[in-house]
């Protein structure tokens, strides 16, 4: 794969043509003005949005929401909270309908062509991206007060520099409104931001899909206590997975299999967790998603450093 714009996949443009990623003729990233774009990528995510993308739309010059078949009115509830922030021109809507292989060796077996690949429908998906920069993000990532100024700032100081952004998500399991737990104790630091241009794409790894990006390309890393991952316990967390077999051993997976030891710790009402969990009860009136991202505003730092556990 050589860039967003071509890709070098063989998908037939006479069966396909609205999905082949080679036909779309996106404009190098020197061509296209100046700005950042949210590529939302969702799948019934109707409980996570109402939390991530207010966000997204008041820190980004537009989101783009990829819908991969939601049956939950995720879509119409996009076009709702955006229209309530008045923001309706900042939200874009595609569809991708095909299947996307699961992580693990559901992954590892699809060939990177197919549109069935997640780095397929990753550079697809960021091909109709019309800024000159973009961030990768799921439905259930929630940007705290900090991340979205951080995120808005450097909206206006973007310009044509090879920079990637990168991200440490904080996981949250949530119970219900009113009970979650916060993982402090695990280092989830992920390339999540990247100019549009022919040198930034992403690629087939042996369990996802991953940005490839040119040596010596320089990082600006947000801190700690910008974006909180939510986890519903009583959703299915890991069917994007091809089975929990499929992260049990390998050291790239190590961060996996901790977040399903709590899953599973918390199903089966244990409390006494993993070094670095803690456990959240929001006051009267407040969802506890709104109450931790109000103690994280002022949580005294480094959040990581009570953990105690090198993440992974």
């Amino acid at each position: 794969m050589s860039s967003v714009a071509t890709l070098g996949v063989s998908v037939s443009t006479a069966t396909l043509p609205r999905f082949d990623a080679t036909a779309l003729g996106a404009r190098p990233g020197s061509g296209r003005p100046r700005g950042v774009t949210a590529v939302l990528r969702v799948k019934n995510e109707a409980a996570s949005l109402p939390w991530s993308l207010p966000g997204l739309l008041r820190s980004c010059d537009a989101v783009l929401l990829v819908d991969n078949g939601s049956q939950d009115g995720t879509v119409d509830l996009a076009w709702t909270l955006s229209k309530e922030l008045g923001a309706e021109d900042r939200l874009r809507v595609q569809a991708y309908p095909h299947t996307i292989s699961r992580c693990g060796p559901e992954h590892l077996e699809t060939p990177p062509d197919s549109v069935h690949s997640l780095a397929y429908f990753n550079n697809w998906a960021f091909s109709h991206v019309t800024t000159s920069y973009a961030v990768k993000w799921d439905g259930d990532m929630v940007l705290t007060e900090e991340g979205e100024a951080l995120l808005a700032d450097f909206r206006w100081q973007v310009a044509r520099h090879r920079v990637t952004l990168s991200l440490l998500r904080h996981p949250l399991y949530v119970a219900d409104e009113r009970t979650a737990w916060l993982d402090l104790g695990v280092h989830n630091l992920e390339r999540f931001g990247h100019p549009m241009s022919a040198e930034f794409s992403y690629v087939k790894a042996f369990e996802w899909e991953f940005l490839r990006f040119p040596p010596g390309t320089r990082n600006l890393p947000f801190p700690a206590g910008t974006c909180l991952e939510l986890k519903y316990l009583d959703g299915d967390e890991f069917g994007h997975w091809t089975a929990p077999s499929a992260f049990a051993t390998s050291a790239r997976t190590e961060r996996k299999r901790r977040e399903y030891a709590i899953f599973q710790a918390l199903l089966r009402g244990e409390d006494d967790l993993m070094p670095g969990v803690r456990r959240f009860d929001a006051p009267p009136g407040q969802h506890v998603i709104a109450h931790v991202r109000d103690w994280l505003r002022t949580a005294p730092r480094p959040l990581v450093a009570e953990a105690g556990h090198p993440g992974a």
